[in-house]
């Protein structure tokens, strides 16, 4: 038997929030009486139900073993009554790397179990339906079909050693990978020296051929060799220091050397340009910070509204 928790350290944080349901159904309109009028001999039943819904949603992790403990940063319960049917209606938000949708399922569940405890003196034929997810937002799923799916790209690895052939490229397959899995095509994947004019001649070949995203990796760091950022910067419109931000805020994270990257993202005409690390970690985890959100660029570039 193989039980593991979901590895989610790859993941940005975002905003999310679930909202879920259950239904309580009594067997007699003497109930619904009592609860309006609190006559219920065990107490307020919604208001009772509703604290124990919020001491049910932190406690999912110690129930369920492959929920990840997060920060429950709001909890809203509602009641609605219909005939003899109470729906319980449980929101959850967090900002976190994982979706609340088992938090806030969990938290109804408690809120609806609670209130068949509490009317069950006065009532034998009660019962809990229809728990289920109603809807959640924050993930990847809700960005998905923000982004276009006809964008190319070039991945340009700058490296002395790697283009005399004495090492292997990871960091370019790497950044590929990422690309393919958001849905975009590679148009050219090349290896060349730490030289500016050679960097500087495949940015500008590669916007005038009409390639949506030229992707370097290497040349970032504090050496000598290292002119990557030198060579694309004087031939920049316009630098987007919210991309470069994200990228080493992202890595520093993770280790305390991403402040030492020179990362740099900015655009030529509407080619989008990005110097990565060259180490197969950081142009992995620049990658991972980045995408799918950066594609959202393609819109406002080629003249659509932002919304």
């Amino acid at each position: 038997m193989h039980i593991k928790m979901v590895d989610i350290t790859h993941k940005n944080t975002t905003l999310r929030t679930a909202v879920a349901q259950a239904v309580v159904k009594v067997s007699k309109p003497e109930t619904i009486e009592a609860i309006k009028n609190d006559t219920v001999p065990k107490g307020h039943v919604f208001a009772m139900s509703k604290a124990a819904g919020l001491l049910g949603v932190k406690r999912t992790p110690d129930i369920l073993p492959d929920c990840h403990p997060l920060p429950i940063e709001f909890t809203g319960v509602e009641y609605e009554i219909n005939g003899l049917e109470i729906s319980v209606i449980f929101t959850v938000k967090t900002i976190y790397k994982t979706g609340v949708e088992v938090e806030a399922m969990h938290g109804a569940s408690v809120v609806a179990l609670n209130m068949y405890d509490m009317l069950k003196p006065i009532d034998k034929g009660i019962e809990i339906h229809a728990i289920k997810l109603l809807n959640k937002k924050g993930g990847k799923s809700d960005f998905k079909d923000r982004f276009r799916k006809d964008l190319t790209a070039a991945v340009v690895v700058c490296s002395d050693t790697i283009s005399a052939g004495h090492k292997e490229d990871k960091a370019g397959k790497a950044i590929i990978k990422k690309l393919e899995e958001s849905g975009v095509k590679i148009s050219e994947y090349v290896i060349i020296p730490d030289e500016k004019d050679i960097i500087q001649q495949k940015a500008k070949n590669y916007q005038e051929q009409g390639i949506d995203m030229v992707i370097y990796t290497g040349g970032t760091g504090l050496s000598g060799r290292d002119v990557t950022p030198e060579a694309l910067l004087p031939i920049l419109d316009r630098r987007i220091p919210g991309i470069e931000e994200a990228i080493r805020g992202y890595g520093q994270e993770r280790t305390p050397f991403s402040m030492l990257s020179r990362s740099v993202a900015g655009t030529i005409s509407d080619t989008l340009v990005l110097a990565l690390p060259g180490s197969t970690n950081g142009a992995k985890e620049s990658m991972d910070a980045i995408f799918p959100g950066v594609l959202h660029s393609f819109r406002i570039l080629k003249g659509a509204r932002h919304d």
